[in-house]
């Protein structure tokens, strides 16, 4: 399938309006690009939901706020203040917490816990996940509704911004306005819309889609796919789906 990237990661971020399929196309993604056995993938779940573990089959035991809030607790009751101390322990936990499944790593963000600011540990945290990053041919974050959360909370470089609607217009109209914050709030490559879950070609003729958003392709209502969700198996046992032809299809538009 796609061939590996050796001088750099692509950076694939997820984003769309909530219940349009995000995860399990997040999963189905991680699943087309680790068939090549050559490929390493870093799949990051980015929603506090962490609902790209269950997709995956990937039990989660530590998040990464897991961790933030660890160390502001000892920060806050003066345990530790040392940057090379405070660096040590977090690049020490940071591994512990991403698992592995053959040639796919999983790193959950997890839910922040603790309020106000804390730039010193977050940008540490956004640094670490970025030069663990810097091992793999792929990364895939499966995103909240918004880019700005990926921004913040995960990594400032996106490769390939991957916009994901239903055939709703308020799903469209969210990655419409995705879109525009984007342009302005990060740096990419490549952008491209995803329609997920649609009926079948009629459906797909019917819908108006934005000048700016360049259309990959659309993914078809698929019963397997459905069924594993229902079940909370993961999408990494399907052999092969009419959703995943359609998504290998998509990612071959993007030039991966």
């Amino acid at each position: 399938m796609p061939e590996s990237l050796n001088k750099k990661a692509s950076v694939l971020a997820l984003c769309g309006k909530g219940g349009v399929g995000k995860t399990s196309l997040s999963a189905t993604i991680v699943k087309i690009l680790s068939s090549d056995p050559d490929n390493k993938v870093l799949a990051i779940d980015a929603d506090p939901a962490v609902g790209l573990s269950t997709a995956l089959g990937i039990p989660v035991s530590k998040t990464v706020d897991d961790i933030r809030n660890e160390l502001i607790q000892k920060v806050e009751a003066g345990k530790t203040t040392d940057k090379a101390e405070m660096l040590s322990m977090l690049d020490y936990e940071m591994f512990s917490a991403m698992k592995e499944n053959n040639n796919i790593a999983f790193l959950a963000i997890g839910r922040p816990e603790k309020e106000g600011c804390y730039c010193q540990v977050n940008h540490i945290l956004k640094d670490l996940i970025a030069s663990m990053a810097e091992n793999f041919d792929f990364v895939v974050i499966d995103g909240e509704a918004g880019i700005e959360q990926v921004n913040r909370r995960v990594m400032e470089k996106v490769t390939h911004l991957i916009l994901v609607s239903d055939a709703s217009r308020k799903g469209i109209n969210v990655v419409q306005t995705i879109k525009k914050v984007s342009d302005d709030a990060i740096d990419y490559e490549k952008a491209g819309l995803i329609l997920n879950r649609l009926r079948n070609a009629e459906e797909r003729k019917k819908l108006i889609i934005p000048p700016e958003l360049d259309c990959l392709g659309w993914i078809p209502e698929d019963d397997t796919i459905r069924s594993f969700d229902i079940d909370g198996r993961s999408i990494l046992e399907i052999d092969n789906s009419p959703a995943i032809t359609a998504v290998e299809n998509c990612l071959r538009e993007m030039g991966l």
